[in-house]
This record gives structure tokens, C-alpha cells and sequence, in this order.
């Protein structure tokens, strides 16, 4: 069982990492040399150049001011001092709510901890009852409610401390959550014209013997939404397509390689084996061989390209359909389109740059399928996971090793050796367990068939925190309390306790003891995880590797940086994983507190710098992502008081178990509350919102042609020529706007506008001309 003295040496280890992780970065963010790694966002908006760019060649690698050294630490101040609407302004309104998560973890843990310290900690302090036990603790566990003797009155006091926990946390997730809609509104309403404003993606157009989809997908919508419609963009099947540019762009990458290598040293051609992973096969010149592979490629892009245009098979039943206001298009996003709910399914468009392509391809009818596979896949991932969990606990214990390698004895009882194993070892093996996690859950999101960036992190952000709560919350504490406790389940008198009371008894108090692991966990995570992620190591190696093998100019240097992103998707579950301890723990062993509250401050600090500096992110959802942050905070609160209710049944306390069960049933009535209160704000858009919007655009610009602006932004990027090609032109069928074609069929022959390449439809069209499609 970890110590005082155990988790004194965790505390002491991580600090040292993260204090030399700062000191690292605050030295290397000064040097001309590393300007690009960390400050990349202010390269990318124009606003920076290179520091240093004249006089002599050392000062253009580094720093020669001795005096910016004495202000190593200016970031700091600098990282709060922009104000949160200029942030919005410069990160976007998800960066911004982001930040927030972190203060509200402030906001609730901080007025907790000092309630809790000043009541709970002497409460659970002046008692006798683990030094009187024949289990393993250590003098933390003190602090907690193990160390309180069952039947006794001081319970009370948790109970009214876990309603004034529980009433805390809901009052400043209530202000938040109002802050935030009124912040999303608010952004909404003064966001600059987007595509995605007056766009609908509408899928599942059902299939008919005489017209093509793009023929469909006009003829509804003019008989629909005659006076809204705009014009459209069938979805491609560009799949192929795509992996062959991308195949290209990687061959141009090494072609560029090799010009560099050969223009550096012009006496020896470079020159390469053909075969497997370079290894085997015919020695050929380098720059040959990838300047005719490339051309390879360029034919097939072109065939491909032509295949695509001339094929209908290639055509999705789906389709980008824009309107001529906001109104419109919110009409037709949040409405039912026909007698079937389950065709012409129309949603928001996502933005064009957050629209993941390649699942645009997916058949609508095949996602439920794919769901169900990737339900059963992550139910087994997350249950078998608890066999490498176990192993990293059984890390913990001392006694444990000590029996399989009896060897080693002799070094594991070494001060040093052990406070390390105990405070350290636990936390860092299981950081490492998790590390390839999310690129699973991200591939499962995508085979999912999620159409967006932000449908896929959410997504993968859910399971995620699912994943965490099961194995490293729950599989800490139940395979951690069997190992620590195995000795007393078996030695255990079984005439101390009932047959069917010592395995509860045991557990109820042992529960709160693992309090101590989660502190080196979060220590390390938390405290040592956030420095590094300031340091930028990886990319900052990444970067001089390009900068020595590679790069010739300046846009080379600007194309070789990474500036990443937040990373919604592993980010917001670890955040979500400390909310639940804190608040799990709050009431159980406050000792874990203060360690969560330097979590929330130190990375609230670290990521507004980066977010003001670094982060790019990649799209713009306007903090859509916020009732999952609620949704899972609130979770936490029911998870704590199922726990503390468990404890003290095991403690006997039943007087209090009608009051607790009052606890969650109140917590759940608030969440209801806030969902129907405000959530509608982040999946529906006013009318009378879009409609302010729309009247002020036609007074500002009376002469706004809406339908170049709308008219290309969601054609596939490969058809844009983003391929660097010279010769991959986009092909005109999809730069021109999409014609208005004459209906084949008799029934629907007549549409309220006339087509453009076929007779006039009648003046005066019958009700019969206008069919639910």
C-alpha cells in the first residue's frame, strides 16, 4: 500500500518532470530556430515571420538576448491576458468553450475542497478505526471514510456535505450551460457568411427507373421549396480517386527528397531498390524512378477523374442542396420532407472544411449495420481490456512481486526502488496501456459512417470516456482492492464477520483507499502529461528533421510545421475521467482534491497558450460539443452519490439510504431540466434568428450573388485540383452550376420554375403536378 512517504516521492518526481518540461520550453520557445514549432498559428493567419531573420548566422538560429532569458516565464501572463471575446475572434468560439471545461473544474473543485478540509478531513481524522483493523492502509487513508466506525453518527456529515457537493456542482453547471447557449447564439448570429448556413445534406434519395439522382434531387426540391431552393451538389463516390492523389502527393514528397539530396551533392546520384520496403529488388536512380511513377499516377488520376463524370454509378444517393436564405435552409434541415421518414433524410451541412469525405460513400441503409458491428467490437475491447489492467495493478503491490520474483527482494525493498514502484510505476504503465487507444476508437467512429470531423470526435470522445470509466475507474478499483486485499479474504477469521459480509465490508472500506493510486495517476497524467504536452517534443524533432533533410524556402519551413489541434477526442474524456474522481472522492477522501485542482490550473494555463499560439483547428462547430460536456459532468455527480450510498450501506449506516436515493432521482430531474431548457440551442437554429440574419445581408449587400459563393463549396477537394498537379485541372462539369433538367416522367412533369433546357412548364399547373416525392 502506498505511504505518505510513497506518494511524497510520486509528488517530488513529477514536479522535477514538470518544472524541467517548462524550463525546457521556456528556454526553446526563445530560440529564431524553433519560431515555427511554437508559434505556428501566427504563422499560418500571416501575422509572424521569422525572429532574428537578418544579421548574423548564429542569431538567426539563437536567441543572443540575454536579457529575454531573465523573462523565461513571461508566458504565463501572456497566456491569460487575451481577453475571451478577442479569443473567440482569433480560435474560434470551440477553442474558447474548451478553455472553459478547465474553469469550471476550478469553479466546482476549489469552493469543494475548502468545504471539505474543513469539515470532512477533522471528521474522518479523530477516529481509531483502521489502526483497529486488521487491513492495509497507510496514514492517507485516515483522511477518508474508512477510518469512520460503522453505525456511527458521523455520517451525517457526509451526507450533508454530499447534498452541498451535489447542489454546487449543479448550480455552476446551470450558469454555464447558459453562459454557453448565450455565447453559440450569440456567435451565431455575428459569425461571418458560411456555406454551411444556407446548405442541407439530404440523404437517401430514394432510386427511380427514369431519372438520375441529380434529377431527382432538383425536381424535389423545386416542387418543395419553391421560393428557398438555390441549387445543388451531388455526392461522388470520389474514394479512389482520393487515395490515388494522396499516393501521389506522397510520391512528389520523395521526389523532392531526392532533388534536394542530389542538388546538395551533385557528384552521386541518389538511387534506391524497388522492391519490399526498399530492401529487395532492381537498384534504380531515385529521381527517375518516382518522376515516372508520378506520371503513372497523373494518367490514372485523369482516367479515374473521367470515369467519375461519365459514370452514374458513381453518383450517391445524397446530396449538398443550398437555399437563397438561412431560413430556408433551417426550414428544410429541421423538418420532415416526405410521407416515408425514412427517405429525403435531410441535416445541417457541416462546414466544407469538417465534411470527412470518404463517408460520404457509405449507403445509407448499411450504417446501422455497421454500428451494431462496432458496438459488439467495442464491448469486448473495453471488457477484455481489464486483463492488462489488472497486470498494471498488481504493479502496486508490493508483496505481490515480491512472491512471483523472490529474487528481487532484496531490490524492491530499497527505499528509493519501492516509493517508486508504489508512487510512480502504476500510473506511468498505465498511461502507456492507453496511449494507442484512441486511434482504435477514431477507426471505429469512421467505419461507422460519421460525415463529419466533428461526428467522429464526438463520437470517439464518448466511447473514450466509457472506455476510462470502465477500465481505469472501475478496473482500478476492483482489481486493485482484490490484489491489495487477497491476504485478508484469505486469512480473514469467517467467524469476524458473516460468510456474506466480509467480501463487502472489505471492499466498502477498501474502495476509498485506492484514492491513493489515483493521485500518482493524475500526477503523472495530469500534472507531467500537461508540461509535456507544451514542450512539443515530437514535433519539434519532426520539424528540424524536415528543416535538415528537406526544406529550401521559406514556404517549405511553413509547410513543415505541425501545429495540431486539440484533440476533442482524447482531451475532453481525460478531463471528464478527473471530474469523476474529484467528485467521486470529494465526499470519500477529499486528500484527492487539491491534486485535481492543480490539474484544472496548470492546464487551463497550458492550453489557452497553446490554443493562442499553436492549435489550428481544423473546423468550426460553435461549442456543439457542449451538452456531452454537461451530460458526462452530470454522470459523475450520479456515479458518486451510487458509490457513497454503497459505502455506507456497507458501513450500516441506514438511516441515511432514503436520503441518498433522493440524491440521484433530484440530479436526474436537473439534467432534464437543463437538456430541455437549453440543448435546443446547440442542435436546432432559430428561425427568428435566421430570418434577423437574412434581412440585415439583403440591406448590407442588395446585390449579393449568393449562388457563386454556395455553388462549388462542397465539391469534393480532389476535384479542386488540391492535388499540387498542374496538369490535374478540375474538370468543368464540376466548376459549372448544376443545369435544370425536364422531368421524364408525366406525373411530375410540370415543376413551379421552367427548365432551362426544355419547354416551359405550364402557367397554371394542377394540385395532381405537385406529388409528395
Amino acid at each position: 500500500m502506498a505511504t505518505l512517504s510513497d506518494i511524497g516521492v510520486a509528488a517530488a518526481i513529477n514536479i522535477l518532470t514538470a518544472f524541467a518540461f517548462f524550463f525546457a520550453f521556456a528556454i526553446l520557445r526563445i530560440q529564431p530556430v524553433n519560431d515555427r514549432v511554437y508559434f505556428p498559428k501566427w504563422y499560418i493567419k500571416g501575422l509572424r515571420s521569422s525572429p532574428f531573420g537578418t544579421g548574423a548566422f548564429v542569431g538567426k538560429l539563437v536567441n543572443l538576448d540575454f536579457r529575454s532569458y531573465v523573462r523565461f516565464l513571461n508566458w504565463m501572463p501572456a497566456a491569460l491576458h487575451m481577453p475571451e471575446p478577442e479569443l473567440i475572434d482569433h480560435a474560434g468560439l470551440d477553442s474558447a468553450v474548451y478553455l472553459r471545461i478547465y474553469l469550471i473544474g476550478l469553479k466546482i473543485f476549489v469552493p469543494i475542497a475548502i468545504l471539505a478540509f474543513t469539515i470532512l478531513v477533522p471528521v474522518n481524522w479523530t477516529n481509531t478505526t483502521l489502526e483497529r483493523s486488521n487491513l492495509t492502509y497507510s496514514d492517507l487513508d485516515k483522511l477518508s471514510i474508512s477510518n469512520i466506525p460503522t453505525r456511527s453518527h458521523r455520517f451525517w456529515t457526509h451526507l450533508v456535505m454530499a447534498y452541498a457537493f451535489t447542489f454546487w456542482t449543479c448550480y455552476v453547471l446551470k450558469k454555464e450551460y447558459e453562459i454557453v447557449a448565450k455565447m453559440r447564439l450569440h456567435f451565431l448570429a455575428s459569425e461571418k457568411r458560411r456555406p454551411d448556413q444556407f446548405t442541407v445534406l439530404v440523404r437517401n434519395v430514394p432510386p427511380d427507373a427514369d431519372e438520375s439522382v441529380s434529377e431527382l434531387v432538383e425536381h424535389f426540391f423545386l416542387v418543395n421549396h419553391p421560393n428557398d431552393y438555390l441549387t445543388y451538389q451531388v455526392v461522388y463516390n470520389a474514394n479512389q480517386l482520393s487515395n490515388l492523389v494522396n499516393e501521389k502527393k506522397k510520391m512528389k514528397n520523395w521526389l523532392d527528397y531526392y532533388q534536394i539530396k542530389y542538388s546538395r551533392n551533385k557528384s552521386r546520384k541518389p538511387s534506391l531498390k524497388t522492391g519490399f520496403l526498399g530492401l529487395l529488388g532492381t537498384r534504380v536512380d531515385a529521381v527517375d524512378h518516382y518522376t515516372s511513377e508520378i506520371e503513372r499516377l497523373s494518367r490514372k488520376i485523369s482516367l479515374e477523374r473521367d470515369d467519375i463524370v461519365n459514370n452514374p454509378k458513381s453518383i450517391m444517393p445524397a446530396a449538398f442542396v443550398s437555399f437563397k436564405t438561412r431560413w430556408g435552409a433551417a426550414v428544410c434541415a429541421q423538418t420532415q420532407q416526405s410521407r416515408n421518414p425514412t427517405m429525403w433524410l435531410t441535416e445541417w451541412a457541416p462546414e466544407p472544411r469538417d465534411v470527412y469525405w470518404d463517408n460520404l460513400a457509405i449507403p445509407f441503409v448499411s450504417l446501422t449495420l455497421r454500428r451494431l458491428v462496432i458496438a459488439v467490437a467495442f464491448f469486448f475491447l473495453t471488457f477484455f481490456f481489464m486483463v492488462p489492467i489488472a497486470f498494471v495493478q498488481s504493479l502496486a503491490n508490493i508483496e505481490g512481486i515480491e512472491k512471483a520474483l523472490p529474487f528481487l527482494k532484496p531490490i524492491i525493498e530499497m527505499k528509493v526502488i519501492k516509493s517508486f514502484i508504489q508512487g510512480f510505476l502504476p500510473g506511468i504503465a498505465l498511461k502507456i496501456f492507453l496511449i494507442f487507444l484512441p486511434s482504435i476508437l477514431m477507426l471505429m467512429s469512421k467505419f461507422e459512417g460519421f460525415i463529419s470531423l466533428s461526428g467522429l470526435e464526438r463520437r470517439s470522445a464518448a466511447r473514450y470516456y466509457i472506455f476510462q470509466f470502465i477500465n481505469v475507474f472501475l478496473g482500478i478499483i476492483i482489481t486493485g482492492t482484490a490484489f491489495q486485499q487477497l491476504d485478508n479474504f484469505i486469512h480473514q477469521s469467517a467467524t469476524e464477520f458473516g460468510p456474506s459480509e466480509v467480501i463487502p465490508k472489505t471492499i466498502g472500506v477498501s474502495i476509498p483507499m485506492k484514492a491513493t493510486f489515483f493521485i500518482t495517476y493524475v500526477m503523472v497524467d495530469g500534472w507531467a502529461g500537461v508540461a509535456g504536452e507544451i514542450l512539443r517534443l515530437k514535433p519539434l524533432i519532426i520539424y528540424h528533421l524536415k528543416i535538415f533533410f528537406l526544406v529550401k524556402t521559406e514556404k517549405d519551413k511553413d509547410e513543415a510545421m505541425d501545429p495540431g489541434t486539440l484533440g476533442f477526442n482524447t482531451g475532453e474524456p481525460q478531463i471528464q475521467l478527473y471530474f469523476l474522481l474529484g467528485l467521486v472522492y470529494a465526499v470519500v477522501s477529499p486528500i484527492l482534491l487539491p491534486f485535481i485542482i492543480v490539474f484544472f490550473a496548470l492546464a487551463f494555463v497550458v492550453y489557452r497558450h497553446q490554443i493562442i499560439n499553436v492549435y489550428n483547428q481544423e473546423y468550426e462547430s460553435a461549442a456543439a460539443f457542449w451538452p456531452d460536456v454537461h451530460g458526462r459532468i452530470i454522470v459523475a455527480v450520479i456515479v458518486s452519490q451510487l458509490l457513497l450510498m454503497g459505502l455506507l450501506s456497507t458501513k450500516e449506516a441506514a438511516q441515511s439510504t432514503p436520503l441518498l436515493i433522493t440524491l440521484p432521482v433530484l440530479t436526474i430531474w436537473f439534467h432534464l431540466f437543463c437538456k430541455g431548457r437549453y440543448e435546443p440551442a446547440f442542435v436546432r437554429y432559430p428561425l427568428q434568428e435566421a430570418m434577423m440574419k437574412d434581412t440585415l445581408e439583403r440591406a448590407r449587400e442588395p446585390n449579393l450573388n449568393l449562388k457563386s459563393f454556395l455553388q462549388n463549396a462542397y465539391i469534393h477537394p480532389v476535384f479542386k485540383g488540391e492535388d499540387d498537379s498542374d496538369s490535374d485541372e478540375a474538370p468543368e462539369e464540376f466548376e459549372k452550376e448544376p443545369d435544370l433538367v425536364p422531368t421524364k416522367r408525366q406525373s411530375r412533369r410540370n415543376t413551379p420554375l421552367p427548365s432551362k433546357h426544355g419547354s416551359a412548364a405550364s402557367s397554371q399547373p394542377e394540385a395532381q403536378d405537385y406529388p409528395l416525392l
